[in-house]
């Protein structure tokens, strides 16, 4: 077994520690009303879309989601929060420095001994989902289910959902396809483009991620037979049958969203499998991002 695939089976624990210990953390996330920005590099930047979109969605506050090399200094937040597993990514603790002294800032990580702790002002970590593999998996979903968590949005059906995710088959035919395409709405938008990113990452899988109301704005002209179109959530109307015209596979996602990314994970182990690829090895990749002075 990979080192990834012993991490994304382990998520389903993971995220029952995490969610019990968020009351724990109050402190150090984000209050209601609190002007927010979620920052992050990559995976974690998808995650910050998620939670941006789940904590304003659900009239918590304003809050944005950027890559941290894309943060805009002119706003005013009353808190950012930076995830980080390693605690070394390079845009990561410049934002942080530049920060200092004009918004609260917290980081969510999975190291303590790491140059992130002495940067921001509270921390939240996260060690027991800590990770040996590049391809992050546990790490991200268990920092997104804290922050479902202390707003309030995870329940039990949510750990059930990975458990299934993990036990169930994987569609028939979904390893021989040649493109993937992962869709989203609201908060699962984020998801979608994990999704996509844990293909290339793993397998070098030609893969895409949209809003799903924008798939019809263009990107369907490439769906055909070798496609596998796959939903993060509740799917437009009418979209399934679309895309079934064109003769891709649909993939319908029947589980909790966060589950939905753990059969991903799955697809994307697989898909490297058949490929003859190893997963704890991505081309040109590392755990962390150190950029030279």
């Amino acid at each position: 077994m990979t080192h990834v695939e012993d991490e994304l089976t382990s998520q389903p624990e993971c995220w029952t520690r995490a969610a019990a210990r968020a009351p724990e953390h109050d402190g150090a996330l984000p209050a209601p009303g609190e002007r927010v920005a979620i920052v992050g590099c990559g995976t974690s930047y998808f995650m910050a879309q998620a939670v941006a979109a789940l904590r304003e969605g659900s009239g918590q506050g304003e809050t944005d989601a950027f890559a941290a090399s894309e943060f805009p200094y002119g706003r005013s937040y009353d808190r950012v929060v930076a995830l980080t597993r390693s605690g070394t990514t390079t845009e990561v603790l410049e934002l942080l420095g530049e920060l200092r002294g004009r918004a609260r800032t917290t980081a969510i990580t999975a190291d303590p001994g790491t140059p992130v702790v002495d940067a921001a002002d509270d921390l939240v970590v996260l060690d027991f989902a800590d990770e040996r593999s590049v391809v992050q998996t546990r790490f991200a979903t268990t920092a997104l289910t804290l922050l479902r968590a202390h707003l309030g949005l995870h329940t039990d059906a949510v750990v059930a959902d990975a458990r299934t995710a993990l036990r169930a088959p994987l569609p028939q035919g979904l390893v021989d396809c040649s493109q993937f395409t992962f869709l989203g709405r609201g908060w699962t938008v984020g998801l979608a483009n994990e999704a996509g990113l844990k293909m290339r990452e793993a397998s070098l899988a030609w893969t895409e991620a949209y809003p799903a109301m924008e798939y019809r704005h263009g990107p369907i002209s490439v769906t055909t037979h070798g496609t596998a179109t796959w939903m993060l959530g509740e799917a437009p109307d009418g979209l399934p049958e679309q895309v079934r015209d064109t003769g891709a596979l649909w993939v319908a996602g029947g589980l909790d969203p966060l589950a939905e990314l753990v059969r991903v994970q799955r697809l994307a182990v697989a898909v490297a499998a058949a490929r003859g690829l190893d997963p704890d090895r991505p081309r040109h990749l590392t755990r962390s991002v150190i950029l030279a002075p």
